[in-house]
């Protein structure tokens, strides 16, 4: 059998609405669009929604719309995908990689606290001298939530705006305690949250993002610069009753989604919770087949969050095991159970080490849990024999690299 690391699940309605709109003669940027912003904004508690071509062009436009500039520093997680850092180099600022807590994942605020101390005392070698820092984005990894309140309380210590990297938190929530009412990403306290749509999210449009914000001049401004600057979108200018006159406001970015993107999200956006809960079925399964495999460290399941569930990442306990994270992905493709990595940290990358000189040892906690780290296959239409087999295939490769009793094996040194 081949199970794939992941698997779009589309419906009847949703390619028929795809049809509609080759049909209606709109193609791009239009009344689809709007639907799916209107119906975002709704479903996430955020009174603006702009609708991108991807999480990333969501991102930029958050930094671009709160004024990053050249000499300006971003506290950034070690511990997330590319595009969560190279938004702070389009502005010329610095990214300060922060490590991760070993257990969750995400941004290490103790950390973030330390970065900032040694930036100011001069002991930051990333960092220029006279950087200061403005701004922070915290990354929900794989779809567990950050405790926001303590986002915010940081923020507010430091003087820092919040862009929260949200592209596998939708839909997902958290609360500070049981007699709290659940708090959705999206309308919380960051100044804009950027969300993703791309092919193996739980809502998807094959490429897109949205940005929200409750702040109608941020709304604003990142709408003006997402089509070039103008001061009118191809909607608004085309559509009946419209100008076709515009002005260049400033010089903007091709950052807007299409309607026949935006024809998926409409419908999937409906369905965002019934495929959330189908993920969420598969992970309890995951975890109950698992529980007894000494070689796995299984990811935290903490009754204060509503978890997306976007990745199942599993920590190898490599002293269990004869072989390496890299030998058994490689078993696991020989098996034809695809799988991936969430992530390499930024700092092991070479662009971060050699232009900012990061080092392993800067940052620990990540530099240890990153080579213990595998993504297991989740999608909402995975089958109950495909997940039997990636079951059968991992406690299998578990099974026959077992280290001996008593025996050494590699490190486990990060694990939670």
């Amino acid at each position: 059998m081949n199970v794939p690391f992941f698997r779009p699940d589309l419906n009847e309605t949703e390619i028929a609405e795809v049809v509609d709109t080759l049909r209606s003669g709109w193609l791009t940027t239009g009344p689809k669009v709007k639907r799916f912003e209107e119906a975002f904004g709704e479903a996430v508690g955020a009174p603006h929604a702009i609708a991108l071509n991807s999480c990333t062009a969501a991102l930029h436009l958050a930094v671009e719309a709160l004024g990053l500039g050249r000499g300006d520093a971003v506290l950034v997680p070690t511990m997330t995908f590319a595009a969560s850092a190279e938004v702070v180099r389009y502005a010329g600022a610095i990214p300060i990689l922060v490590d991760c807590d070993p257990v969750t994942l995400n941004m290490d605020l103790e950390d973030a606290g330390r970065k900032i101390a040694a930036l100011k005392d001069g002991r930051l070698e990333a960092a220029p001298e006279g950087a200061e820092v403005v701004g922070i984005i915290p990354v929900h990894v794989g779809g567990h939530m950050m405790d926001m309140d303590a986002i915010a309380a940081f923020a507010r210590r430091h003087g820092l705006w919040v862009v929260e990297d949200a592209a596998h938190a939708l839909p997902a929530a958290w609360r500070p305690g049981p007699d709290h009412p659940w708090q959705r990403c999206g309308e919380g306290v960051a100044d804009v949250t950027c969300f993703s749509f791309y092919a193996n999210k739980t809502v998807t449009t094959g490429e897109g993002g949205m940005a929200t914000t409750r702040d109608p001049g941020l709304g604003e401004r990142m709408r003006m610069m997402s089509l070039h600057g103008l001061s009118h979108d191809a909607w608004g200018r085309f559509s009946k009753g419209g100008n076709w006159d515009y002005r260049i406001l400033a010089p903007g970015f091709k950052y807007n989604l299409t309607d026949m993107a935006a024809a998926l999200g409409i419908h999937q956006l409906a369905r965002a919770e019934e495929m959330r809960l189908a993920r969420e079925a598969i992970v309890f399964r995951y975890l109950k087949s698992f529980q007894d495999v000494e070689a796995l460290e299984l990811p935290p399941v903490p009754d204060d969050r509503i978890h997306s569930w976007h990745l199942f990442p599993v920590k190898l306990r490599l002293a269990k095991l004869t072989i390496d994270r890299n030998g058994f992905i490689a078993e696991l493709k020989e098996s034809g159970v695809g799988c991936s990595v969430h992530w390499r940290p930024l700092h092991l990358h070479p662009y971060y080490a050699e232009t900012f000189g990061w080092r392993p040892e800067d940052l620990p906690a990540a530099t240890a849990v990153w080579e213990r780290l595998i993504s297991l296959p989740l999608f909402p239409a995975m089958t109950d024999a495909e997940l039997e087999y990636v079951v059968a295939v991992v406690k299998g490769i578990c099974e026959r690299h077992a280290s001996p009793p008593g025996a050494g094996g590699p490190s486990d040194a990060g694990s939670g």
